[in-house]
């Protein structure tokens, strides 16, 4: 387990800040203690500082996963987030989607969002805009990203893409095997 290079900690915080903005700070800075971020094997990690030093004892071929995985650098070094994130992203998302009941499950299943079942979206959301997918209790279900800007959606057609599948939380049951280890 090593800190986050330059250039993997400059592609990580810019696929943060696609989803949370300027928020990101705040996961670092946190009230209830020091946060930071560390990578092992090609994986992404939050853990409080007090957790780590605890971890340092630990040999890293016998250490699994520590803290909560936010995702996973490809062959291609880009940046994957999983859902396993998703409850650090949520409280401080910028943009956000909701989806009528009958969107629910079809969100889950791994399908894009139709406008037909878009129940309510931010203001103010550009096209390729990273957001956050919840239901319409206010329970976040995945994220995506915006196929379609608000005022686009108004106007579009009830089976047109209006956000693109990235992650929901279906995910914890269909790739259990792959989202730690």
């Amino acid at each position: 387990m090593r800190p986050l290079t330059e250039e993997e900690t400059k592609i990580f915080f810019e696929k943060l800040t696609k989803y949370i903005g300027e928020n990101v700070r705040l996961l670092i800075d946190r009230p209830d203690g020091a946060y930071c971020f560390r990578l092992h094997r090609d994986r992404v990690f939050y853990i409080s500082e007090k957790l780590l030093k605890h971890a340092v004892s630990i040999d890293r071929d016998n250490l699994i996963s520590i803290g909560t995985c936010f995702g996973k650098f490809t062959k291609t070094r880009k940046f994957r987030l999983h859902i396993t994130a998703l409850d650090y992203l949520a409280p401080y998302a910028q943009y956000k989607i909701w989806l009528k009941p009958t969107a629910e499950q079809q969100f889950v299943y791994g399908n894009h969002i139709m406008k037909s079942g878009l129940g309510r979206i931010s203001e103010s959301t550009a096209k390729y805009q990273g957001v956050v997918v919840y239901n319409m209790a206010d329970v976040p279900l995945g994220f995506g990203v915006a196929a379609k800007a608000t005022s686009e959606c108004r106007h579009a057609e009830p089976m047109a893409i209006v956000c693109f599948h990235q992650a929901d939380v279906g995910e914890y049951i269909r790739a259990e095997d792959t989202l730690v280890g």
